[in-house]
């Protein structure tokens, strides 16, 4: 029953971190957009973003080695 716990709770820190990351890229190509300035520079931090975000989801998909040697 613990095992299943921590196996939810895995990638969670990283999805959060990623989606963060994406927030912040966003808003900040909104604010240079409003300036008139082109926001090219801040496609590669909502990218970056999302690679986290994928990252966190891989690994909170994963099942845990125990459960892989049991089967």
């Amino acid at each position: 029953m613990a095992e299943e716990a921590e196996y939810g709770r895995r990638g969670a820190k990283t999805k959060i971190f990623g989606f963060i990351i994406m927030v912040l890229g966003f808003l900040d190509s909104l604010l240079s957009l409003r300036g008139g300035m082109p926001a090219y520079e801040y496609l590669l931090l909502i990218l970056f973003g999302a690679c986290v975000f994928a990252i966190g989801a891989v690994r909170g998909g994963r099942r845990p080695s125990t459960e892989v040697d049991e089967v």
